[in-house]
């Protein structure tokens, strides 16, 4: 009898604790309603306002709700996206205004110089990388001797996979200019037919040799080393000559951003009287790249669609109508930034213009050579 009012209590105690876990379980609901940050999370100084003025970390508690993080988030992207459509306004029909807000201190409306031109570059050479991708050797311009050559060279290439050679080989045959029976129809001709015969298909249309790489005894080790690398990379007769090319082509956004500070150097020197920054040179060359780059894109998909819709000489005309409003927005560009009269800017815009095209030359001619030097 003596454990009855014990009994009795517990059962009492297990009673009321369920009575009461519903009211404890809305209460916990309750205590997830917390007053919002009154100091920042990253650096602990006391709060003023949405940002932090030490960090600049929002003030946003991301264990509240779920919504919070997905608010965030889409209003970061949405900032970020419609200060990219802004930058990209102002840069195909005014790039110089990006670049006088820039330098006057407003800065935040849009985007950073050098990210702009990272977007603007990844487009353009994406761009300019399937444009590669679509040329091809048009195999009814090879005349026979370059196909047999290549033939003999593919039948001795350990690299170039059977299927790839059984392609190679129908491609040839069924694109040739003349039929299989050709060469034995032509072994009765005297030589001197047989060359004016060649002479006249090759005025017709071929190109002679498919690659020449220069005398068959170079003078120099260096040039001996060069022809062997050569013959490596191509091929002995231009066999891996796309895959080259598309190598090259990959290794040309290198090459321009490497180039931007040379322009900024050509503007430098021009603008040496003006003591403006090197910075501020640095600034314009990369919106001025970026107009480049997107407006090339432009005038490309306007060209490739009018080609298709309206006839062929009127789309000339507008396409270099484009063209034409492409190096006017330059040279207001310029004009604009710097602040000079035309005759100045004109000047200035041509010979800068020779100079750029020199300096773009040689860093083409060093891409080339260091794809060909690399393994």
């Amino acid at each position: 009898m003596s454990d009855d009012p014990a009994k009795i209590i517990l059962g009492d105690t297990a009673i009321s604790a369920i009575e009461r876990s519903p009211r404890r379980f809305f209460r916990r609901r309750q205590d997830r309603q917390t007053p919002p940050l009154t100091h920042c999370e990253n650096c602990g100084a006391a709060l003023q306002g949405h940002w932090c003025a030490q960090c600049g970390q929002p003030a946003i508690d991301y264990r509240r709700s779920f919504r919070h993080v997905i608010v965030d988030v889409l209003e970061s992207f949405l900032n970020w996206d419609s200060k990219f459509f802004a930058t990209v306004g102002w840069l195909v029909v005014r790039p110089w205004h990006l670049t006088n807000d820039f330098l006057s201190g407003h800065r935040v409306r849009y985007l950073h110089p050098l990210r702009l031109y990272l977007l603007a570059s990844i487009l353009f050479f994406l761009a300019v990388n399937y444009w590669a991708k679509s040329l091809h050797l048009d195999p009814s311009k090879l005349s026979a001797k370059e196909r047999a050559n290549i033939a003999a060279d593919i039948s001795t290439d350990k690299t170039i996979t059977p299927e790839a050679r059984a392609k190679i080989e129908r491609t040839l045959q069924l694109n040739s200019p003349t039929p299989a029976a050709s060469p034995s129809a032509s072994a009765g001709l005297e030589p001197n037919e047989k060359e004016k015969k060649e002479g006249d298909a090759k005025g017709k249309g071929d190109f002679g040799p498919f690659l020449n790489f220069g005398s068959d005894n170079p003078s120099t080790p260096f040039e001996k080393w060069l022809q062997a690398r050569a013959k490596e990379k191509i091929g002995e007769h231009g066999t891996n000559a796309q895959l080259f090319f598309m190598t090259v082509v990959s290794n040309l956004p290198y090459m321009m951003l490497c180039c931007i500070p040379l322009f900024a150097f050509v503007l430098k020197i021009l603008y040496i009287w003006r003591r403006v920054f090197y910075i501020d040179h640095l600034i314009y060359a990369l919106h001025i790249h970026s107009f480049a780059y997107v407006g090339t894109i432009l005038i490309g998909l306007i060209e490739m669609g009018l080609s298709r819709t309206v006839p062929h000489l009127l789309a000339n005309w507008v396409v270099g109508i484009l063209w034409f409003l492409f190096a006017v927005i330059i040279l207001l560009s310029i004009r604009r930034v710097y602040r000079q009269g035309w005759f100045f800017t004109i000047f200035k815009f041509f010979a800068g213009g020779f100079v750029y095209m020199l300096v773009l030359f040689f860093a083409l001619a060093a891409t080339f050579f260091i794809t060909l030097v690399l393994p």
